[in-house]
């Protein structure tokens, strides 16, 4: 009886598979060689491999293979996903060191069927795209200073690399040269800040989508009250050294989801001064979803674009677990239909930030909605194609 039971089982799976995407799905091949065969010997079987269940194995994002990036160069790759633990510019909760391994462990369920994206309609595991989960930059917990540097130069090397595809066409980095795309695991939102040094360095001047619910343009005096140039640099300012340095466009930057208090409207003139226009959170409610993308849409144009998520743009019943919440936020919905809408842009890197798995709820609220969140921007960057396809002499925008 249990042998037909399993027999029962697997000519129903296969039905509902063949029933499926013709196209692209197929199951989820894994390192363990004839286990199921082994096991049941007298079920006929092929032979093949049996891949790890959704709990089980190692955790990287999405499932995806892992390789030491920062370790060998001997792997390429279009997009790399990559962890950069640090929580030491925080000026609320800690913990966000954690984010990258929170985050991978919540993404576990998105290959599960075969990872298809059905608004997007498209697959980014299944594609040209060759992806790969690089593991974390070693960052110190000791030195903020020499922390940030490591991001920096981590970030910069798995950037500057040639990639999988498409590697000898003329691309629109500085050096006329197509790179591959790099999705950074947070860790605080300070490491934006070293991050878009290492973008700035490879394309020059960078437009920016940043989704928050704070603006992260203050001046050190006023956040931190900067008693030392390393403790300028946190959280709620590195926007500000960013325009400092010269590395964001200027007027193409857009902060939305933006609901946090403030010691007065004048903290919006130093916005304006870093070249940010804002979006409300509570915009949603009289111009939409759609509303707001075509804000965002409009600001950043066909520009080379750098996007940042804080987690904490969702409301804290979606994601509790992080370093500044804040109330009267997006829901996950909201945030992914968003983020959808910006199919087409430019995105040249991407990071999310500030998720502190040690607050969430026992049911991952907010590292499966990190790691959901991503899953749009990867799938994004998939459909865009390689970085040197479909771009124009003359329209750097810098």
């Amino acid at each position: 009886m249990m042998v037909k039971s399993i027999l029962s089982t697997l000519f129903f799976t296969a039905l509902v598979l063949a029933h499926g995407d013709h196209n692209a799905q197929s199951p989820i091949q894994g390192p363990h060689q004839s286990l199921w065969y082994k096991a049941f010997n007298k079920i006929p079987g092929d032979g093949g491999t049996q891949a790890d269940s959704v709990f089980s194995g190692i955790s990287t994002f999405g499932r995806l293979p892992y390789f030491p990036c920062l370790a060998s160069d001997e792997e390429q790759y279009d997009i790399a996903f990559m962890g950069a633990p640090f929580d030491t510019g925080t000026s609320y909760r800690p913990g966000a060191r954690f984010g990258p391994s929170g985050i991978r462990q919540g993404s576990r369920r998105l290959n599960l069927y075969g990872g298809y994206n059905v608004p997007l309609d498209a697959n980014p595991f299944n594609s040209w795209a060759k992806v790969l989960d690089c593991g974390d930059i070693p960052v110190t917990s000791y030195d903020n200073a020499y922390a940030i540097r490591q991001i920096e130069e981590g970030h910069n090397a798995l950037l500057t690399r040639s990639p999988f595809t498409n590697a000898k066409e003329k691309g629109f980095s500085k050096a006329g040269l197509t790179l591959p795309r790099i999705i950074t695991l947070g860790g605080d939102h300070t490491i934006t800040l070293p991050l878009l040094r290492s973008v700035t360095a490879a394309y020059g001047p960078i437009s920016v989508i940043h989704f928050d619910s704070h603006l992260d343009t203050w001046r050190p005096r006023v956040f931190g009250g900067a008693p030392t140039a390393q403790a300028a640099i946190n959280h709620g300012t590195y926007f500000y050294h960013a325009h400092a340095e010269g590395l964001l466009a200027n007027d193409s930057n857009i902060h939305a989801g933006i609901r946090t208090t403030l010691s007065g409207l004048s903290d919006y003139d130093n916005d304006g001064y870093c070249g940010f226009e804002i979006v409300e959170a509570r915009e949603i409610d009289t111009i939409g979803t759609a509303g707001i993308i075509k804000k965002i849409r409009e600001r950043v144009g066909k520009k080379p674009v750098y996007l940042s998520i804080d987690i904490d743009t969702l409301d804290p019943a979606y994601a509790p677990a992080t370093g500044t919440p804040e109330t009267g936020g997006w829901s996950t919905r909201e945030l992914r239909t968003i983020v959808r809408g910006l199919e087409g842009l430019n995105f040249v890197a991407a990071d999310i930030v500030e998720v502190a798995p040690a607050y969430d709820t026992n049911a991952e609220l907010t590292t499966m909605a990190a790691a959901d969140t991503l899953f749009e921007v990867m799938t994004i960057m998939v459909k865009r194609g390689p970085m040197s396809l479909d771009w124009k002499e003359g329209e750097r925008g810098d």
